[in-house]
Formats: C-alpha cells, sequence, structure tokens
C-alpha cells in the first residue's frame, strides 16, 4: 500500500450561543473572542482506495495552512506506505522550523489507513489500553461476556471569561450535565479570575473540581496571589494551566514552591524536548499535552512515556476539536498508558460537526472509541456546508 495523495479542506464551524444550555459561545479568552472556529480537514489517500482523515488548527491562514500540507509535506510521503508511521515522521524534515505540527494530520491519518485496513481501532493497535496504569481512569474495563470494552472517557467542562453571574449558571449546568471538572479561562484581571472561581465554587458548593488557565497571562507574582487567595478561601484547583510565559521553567519551579495549588504547564510542553527539562526543573505538577504540536499520536505517546517515567501526572489540551481529532483523542487517551485526569473538550459546543454520526455527550463524558481506525466517517455534504472557499 502507497499514500498516492494528500489534500486539505478549511471548515469555519459556529460555536452554541451561550444562552443555550452546555453553549459557549462567544468564548473569551485574555487573547480574543471565538463564536466560531476554523478547522483543517486533511485526508490522505491511498493506492488501496482506502484513505484516512486528520485535523489541525489553522497556522496564519487557510490558504497558508493547506498549501503546507499539499505542496509541502505531501510530495514528502508519497509513494510510502501509511504503516511506516515512524519511519514517515522521522523523515518529514525541514531546517529552521518545526513542521510536526503540519505532519500530526497526516499522522493521524496514517493511523486511521492502517487501523481500517486491519479492521481494528487505533486504541488497540496503540497496545496500551489494557496495561496497568498507576492512577490512570481509562483501563477500567467493562467484561462484556469474554471481551474487554473500554470505559467512555470523562472529559473537563471548558469555558471562557464571563461575569459572575453567567459563570454560576454555566457552572450549575456542568455539574447538572455530569461534569466533575470545569476548566476556566483567565488573565484579563486577576482578581476578576479569583472572584469568577470563588462564585462557580459557591453555585456548586465545591461538587466540581477547577482548572484555571490564564494562558500565560499573569506574571509570577500575580499566579502566587491568584493561588493564595484561593487557597485562604479554601479552593484548591485541580490544577493551574501555564500561568507565567514559555520558557520560565526556573520560575514555575519557584511558583510551585510557593504555592499549593498545582501547577500544569501546557505551552511550554509544545516543544517536546521541554517536557523533560520541566521534569528536571521540579517545574510541574501535572502535564497537558497535545497530539497536534507533538506531531500525531506516536509523538504524543513519546511524551507520555517521558511524564509516566517521572511519575507526574497528564492528561490531553484541547483546541476546539470537531469530531476527527476528538475521536484521535479518544484513542490515544484509551490506548495511550498513564493518562489520569480527564481531558478538556468543547465538543458539546459545536453547532454541528463534520462527521455522519457525531458523538453524544452524555454524563459528562465522551463515547468510548469503535470502529475501525479512528471509528468516524466524515460527511461530505456538511464539509461542503461548512468550507471556506
Amino acid at each position: 500500500m502507497e499514500i498516492t495523495d494528500v489534500t486539505a479542506v478549511t471548515v469555519d464551524m459556529p460555536l452554541v450561543d451561550l444562552d443555550e444550555r452546555l453553549g459557549i459561545g462567544p468564548y473569551v479568552t485574555n487573547h480574543g473572542r471565538l463564536e466560531s472556529m476554523e478547522r483543517v480537514l486533511v485526508r490522505v489517500d491511498t493506492d488501496e482506495g482506502v484513505s484516512g482523515w486528520g485535523e489541525m488548527r489553522v497556522f496564519l491562514s487557510p490558504a497558508a495552512t493547506e498549501s503546507i500540507l499539499e505542496d509541502g509535506v505531501g510530495p514528502m510521503i508519497q509513494g510510502q506506505s501509511p504503516f511506516e508511521i515512524e519511519r514517515l515522521r522521522r523523515q518529514v524534515f525541514v531546517e529552521y522550523t518545526n513542521v510536526d505540527m503540519f505532519f500530526s494530520a497526516v499522522e493521524t491519518a496514517c493511523w486511521d489507513i492502517v487501523g481500517k485496513t486491519l479492521d481494528r481501532p487505533v486504541y488497540e493497535l496503540l497496545g496500551g489500553w489494557t496495561a496497568p496504569s498507576q492512577g490512570s481512569q481509562q483501563h477500567r474495563q467493562a467484561i462484556d461476556g469474554d471481551n474487554l470494552t473500554p470505559d467512555p472517557v470523562p472529559v473537563a467542562f471548558c469555558l471562557g471569561i464571563l461575569p459572575l453571574d453567567e459563570s454560576r449558571v454555566k457552572a450549575r449546568e456542568a455539574l447538572e450535565a455530569g461534569f466533575d471538572v470545569l476548566k476556566t479561562k483567565a488573565g484579563e484581571d486577576w482578581r476578576e479570575d479569583v472572584k469568577r472561581i470563588s462564585a462557580m465554587h459557591d453555585e456548586v458548593d465545591g461538587q466540581l473540581e477547577f482548572r484555571l488557565d490564564p494562558n500565560q497571562g499573569w506574571t509570577l507574582d500575580q499566579a502566587v496571589r491568584v493561588g493564595a487567595m484561593l487557597e485562604d478561601e479554601g479552593i484548591y484547583l485541580q490544577y493551574m494551566e501555564q500561568p507565567i510565559r514559555v520558557d520560565a521553567h526556573r520560575s514555575l519551579s519557584r511558583l510551585r514552591q510557593r504555592l499549593r495549588q498545582p501547577i500544569a504547564p501546557n505551552e511550554d510542553t509544545y516543544i517536546s524536548h521541554n517536557i523533560q527539562s520541566l521534569v528536571e526543573a521540579g517545574a510541574m505538577d501535572v502535564g497537558v499535552i497535545d497530539l497536534t504540536p507533538a506531531g500525531g499520536i506516536s509523538g504524543l505517546r513519546q511524551q507520555a512515556a517521558v511524564l509516566e517515567d517521572a511519575g507526574v501526572p497528564f492528561t490531553h489540551h484541547c483546541a476546539f476539536d470537531l469530531g476527527i481529532r476528538t475521536a484521535a483523542i479518544l484513542h490515544a487517551f484509551t490506548g495511550i498508558p498513564g493518562f489520569s485526569l480527564p481531558p478538556d473538550s468543547t465538543y458539546y459546543g459545536w453547532e454541528d460537526d463534520i462527521i455522519e454520526a457525531p458523538f453524544e455527550v452524555s454524563d459528562g463524558c465522551l463515547p468510548a472509541p469503535r470502529g475501525p481506525g479512528l471509528g468516524i466517517s466524515v460527511d461530505e455534504d456538511a464539509v461542503e456546508e461548512y468550507r471556506i472557499s
């Protein structure tokens, strides 16, 4: 089997309005405001008629992203086998830049092709879903006759920056929908960030855990004050995500020493070798990793091994993922040992999807991955409906 073509198309998908149950749009961060999100869908074709799908965010522009995928990465791997994923990802090398982000969607599509060809789901091909793993939730198996089947995947509800009263409403909605964890953006005003977490904690009577993500939006002293003020109120976050700027690992280490709030680098993990540096600097309580900057599922597995060996719990990041990348995350979370905290997700916040059978979020969980490959089929009509010219 040989790869014959790589094609990319960009869609723009609207978010469900905040006024609706579990709606999250507009989604406000300290970087901007989103009412819809552009996603690039990547298809890899083979000479045997089997195709696979991947998905990523737009980089610079839809045209630029599509061009790098079709005119750059595609020709590097045409004529080669999608089964040789590790070799492919090692040969996709461009001096002075990191193309892992673009290869990740192609790599995911190759996993999809391999699974379809072998008639096995990707999580089984990864080989780790039944492996014992300290503290890991995804390896609880339900026995169905003589077969082991994976559990649904619990996910964290994600929320943008909102006024106090609206934050309270959304926290209550998340709790009533069965979520155990709520992640909210922060960073515009650290004092207001403290008030919002306190208000939501009060609204649900402490029944939700919280993640607070300012996207590098605080200085070290502000992060210390946020963590200490929440602690004074008896609020202990599940973690504080990337509170200060990247490449400040010693400062993250000092922050850990000054607070009892767990510190979870995210943007710092986008460069793979940073993970070992963070471990050695004592700069992380939790790792928040992502298959796209990792270069795909294979790169994610490599990062997970480093974190698990270091005894650091980790979870998966969300990038407003449609059905293709959501499926890839479900397979990775289930098939790679060591994931011990629910991945972030905004899947419930889309008005529509581009897969034929969209996932149902039930009791705060996404369904267990099933079916050959990624287990999804792309709805070509939906792609055309939301496609950006």
